[in-house]
């Protein structure tokens, strides 16, 4: 039996593919390595994974994960799986980034990115990453992310800049307290990405409201200017897209590719179901 799992810095979607090609998928939270440590991986996991999963008969797992940028990094995760399934002897942790090359091109080369919680990007050559332009992260970059739209959001609420009505929707839907009681969930408390991230369903939920609209394409322009313009012949590729932000505002985005000259390939939710088949095929 296989675990093939996806890892967002929000959510891990699982697929346990069993030896018969049988699929069976569930979620548990994201196990992003910059900010969870092993023992709470574990914990986790104990806690999330499903009472039904015979944990005893896993023999090989392949996780893909936010945050998983060196060996130091897919240890904290392996080292986890390798507790919660002591029988498995293959543990593989790598970038999320190859995940969503692998789902959404297979083995032809192409243009990926990831645009959720967070954003990445890279050139693929149908077996390996070959060009990255780094995202950065939340605090630098994540241009065109769940937490890039998040912090303008918050940003223009705490400045009075929403318009009208819009303050009053933001603060009655998530609770939200004072300036220090924001500024204490961002920079005090676990997960200030996610936190962040969040924000986006506010202006998918407002995307009639012009200033949804605006930041949104926004978001998207900056992600362009930063990051997608910076490939050699960006042009010559399509645009392939994972993650929840990227397909829930997908016309946003084709409409800010299409000003950039460049074509718009597959844009999915998630790479689990595409990610298994491709494991499935043994290649």
């Amino acid at each position: 039996m296989l675990l093939i799992a996806d890892g967002g810095s929000t959510k891990t979607s699982w697929c346990q593919l069993t030896d018969a090609g049988q699929r069976v998928y569930f979620n548990t939270e994201g196990y992003n390595p910059d900010f969870v440590a092993t023992p709470a991986i574990v914990a986790s996991l104990d806690k999330n994974l499903p009472s039904t999963l015979p944990r005893e008969a896993v023999r090989g797992i392949y996780f893909y994960g936010a945050g998983v940028s060196s060996p130091a990094k897919a240890e904290v995760v392996a080292a986890a799986l390798r507790q919660v399934f002591p029988n498995a002897t293959t543990v593989e942790v790598t970038e999320d980034l190859l995940a969503a090359a692998r789902a959404l091109l297979g083995h032809s080369a192409g243009f990926t990115a990831i645009l959720g919680t967070g954003t990445n990007s890279c050139l693929y050559d149908g077996q390996k990453i070959t060009h990255n332009v780094d995202s950065l992260g939340y605090f630098l970059g994540d241009e065109g992310s769940g937490s890039y739209l998040g912090k303008r959001l918050l940003r223009d609420y705490l400045r009075g800049q929403l318009p009208d009505g819009l303050d009053v929707a933001l603060r009655t839907e998530y609770q939200l307290g004072s300036r220090n009681d924001i500024l204490d969930r961002l920079y005090n408390q676990p997960l200030p990405n996610r936190f962040l991230a969040s924000f986006a369903k506010f202006a998918y939920d407002h995307n009639n409201v012009p200033y949804c609209r605006q930041i949104v394409l926004e978001g998207f322009e900056a992600f362009f200017q930063n990051l997608v313009l910076h490939y050699p012949d960006y042009q010559r590729h399509t645009l392939n897209c994972i993650g929840s932000v990227g397909y829930n505002f997908r016309d946003a985005l084709s409409e800010v590719a299409q000003r950039h000259g460049m074509a718009v390939g597959k844009i999915l939710r998630s790479p689990i179901d595409d990610l298994v088949s491709f494991h499935a095929s043994g290649r």
